[in-house]
This record gives C-alpha cells, structure tokens and sequence, in this order.
C-alpha cells in the first residue's frame, strides 16, 4: 500500500541527490553573471524566482492558501521575517562568491547543521545528547582556530550558517507548505526588488537586454535555479530517510569547496586548512553520532535492540 502512495526510494534519492548536486555548482552559474553587480542579481533572483514558483502554485491551483495567509498578521509577520533572513543569505552568498570567497562561503553550509542543533536547544528547547554537545564544542574550536591562528573570523560562512538556521527555525514553525511559502516570501520581496529593477533600468544601470543574450538568459534563468532545486528537495525529502538526507547534505558545501578551490583557484594556505579539518572532525563526530542513534531506535522499535 505504501509503494502505491510514494513512489520508491530511488526516485527520492535521485531527486534530493539533484538538489543538493545543483546547489552545490551555483558558484559556477553567479560567477557567470559576474559582470552583474550582487544587488541587481539578487533583485532578478528574487523576482524570477517570484515568477516562476507563482507560475508552479496556479498549475497545481492552490492559490487560495496565498489569499488567507495575507489576512493573517501573524503569518504575515512571520514571512516578513523569513523573507528577510532569505533576501540577506541571498545576497551574501552571492557577493561571496563573486568576490572570490566560495571557499569560505562553503564553510557556512558545512557548519549550518550545528548551528540548526544549537538553536534548537536555546530556542525549541530540545534535548542535546552528549555526542552533539561534543560537536559543536570541536566546531567552536574550529571556528576560535581560523578566527586567532588564521587572523580573520570567519564572518561570511557564520553569516550565511546563522541566517539560514534563524530562516530554518522561524520555517518549521510556519504555516504554510513548501511551495506556498517560497511564494510568499519571494513575493514580498520582490515589491522592493521590483522597484529597484525599475529604478535601475530607469538610471540606465541595468543589465538586463544590455549584455548580450547570455547574461539576459543567466539573469531570467535564475528564478528556475533557485526553485527546481527546492521542489527536487522536497519530493526527495517526503521519500527518503532522515539519515539519507543528513548524509547528503553534505553534497553541496563540499562541491563549492572543491569549485573553489580547483576551479577558480581560490587561496586556501594551511592555517586555514586547519581549521576547515577541526571543523570537518566537528561534523563526522556529528554525523556518526546521529546515524547511531538512528541505528538504536530502529533496534529499539524492532525489538533488536
């Protein structure tokens, strides 16, 4: 019965596989449009992506949603809020990359699941087992090491880890789905996005129609790579175990790490090398430790154990 109500496993896994792969080359396609400064590119991120998840939601005809979601304050106030959190990790990540820091930027989704963990003892107060306390212990370590023996704190990957992990948890509290959500918040984002497109046009600093076919393309393109991406995650994340899926979200900062590093040449002397490895140490003592437990529980339900 099961079978019939999802289709199997390897669906799921090729899907979130796809998603994680594809975000892990981004850098490839921002760099790109490097000629575009990183505020136009956002707005066109922002909008397209308004554009092209709206297009998703009146195929499948679940508009209503949007409607009663306006005429609540609270979930208005809420999105707000994850709008926000999105706009900035947005932006940040593309100014990183184009400005030649897809090493550190990697650093940030490398270390988002501890900062996930951490937030949810201080704000969800859930319980931390003993080999969690442990890893982020090792990534604090990781982080004080670039910070004093590299001499620079690492505010780019902090930055894009914290914003996303605040998005994450204001997210798992939301009231609407996946696609309904993107919506929204692109939505109200792209009202200020909008008009700064217009304004750019209007000053004649805008680059799109201006720069050749391919950057109009890249730029009009970039609402479908930031949506296909979600929607193969979600599809693969509703078929695929927890532990699948904590495995493979390592995918994608270490595909950046490598374009980074052997692609655009980025510097990556051994200081810093160091605290990349504390870090790394930090996140296979927490995968390890999570993938037990997931292993006792299962034992537990089978009666194995």
């Amino acid at each position: 019965m099961n079978k019939r109500i999802l289709p199997g496993k390897k669906q799921g896994l090729s899907a979130a596989f796809c998603a994680y792969a594809m975000w892990g080359v981004l850098p490839i396609y921002w760099k790109a449009l490097a000629i575009v400064p990183s505020y136009e590119i956002i707005c066109h991120r922002i909008v397209w992506s308004f554009l092209f998840s709206l297009i998703l939601l009146l195929i499948q005809r679940k508009s209503a949603v949007l409607f009663k979601a306006f005429s609540d304050l609270r979930t208005l106030a809420t999105f707000a809020a994850t709008a926000t959190l999105l706009g900035s990790n947005w932006l940040v990540y593309i100014w990183a990359v184009n400005a030649g820091y897809i090493v550190e930027s990697s650093l940030g989704y490398f270390i988002n699941p501890l900062i996930a963990v951490l937030f949810g003892v201080l704000f969800l107060k859930e319980p931390l087992r003993s080999g969690q306390w442990a890893a982020l212990f090792v990534a604090l370590l990781g982080v004080l090491y670039l910070t004093f023996s590299y001499g620079q704190f690492p505010w780019i990957g902090l930055t894009l880890a914290i914003t996303f992990a605040c998005y994450s948890l204001l997210r798992k509290t939301a009231a609407l789905p996946s696609l309904e959500g993107l919506v929204f918040e692109t939505g109200l984002l792209s009202i200020p996005a909008g008009i700064a497109l217009i304004f750019f046009a209007r000053q004649g600093q805008s680059h799109l129609f201006t720069c050749g076919p391919q950057i109009t393309l890249l730029l009009i393109a970039s609402g479908l790579v930031t949506s296909l991406p979600l929607l193969l995650f979600v599809f693969g994340a509703q078929r695929i175990t927890m532990t699948a899926i904590g495995l493979l979200q390592y995918l994608a900062p270490t595909l950046q790490f490598l374009i980074g590093l052997l692609i655009f040449r980025e510097p990556f002397p051994p200081e810093k090398f160091i605290g990349f490895a504390i870090i790394w140490a930090a996140l296979a003592l927490y995968t390890s430790e999570n993938i037990h437990q997931r292993f006792q529980q299962k034992n537990r339900l089978t009666g194995n154990g």
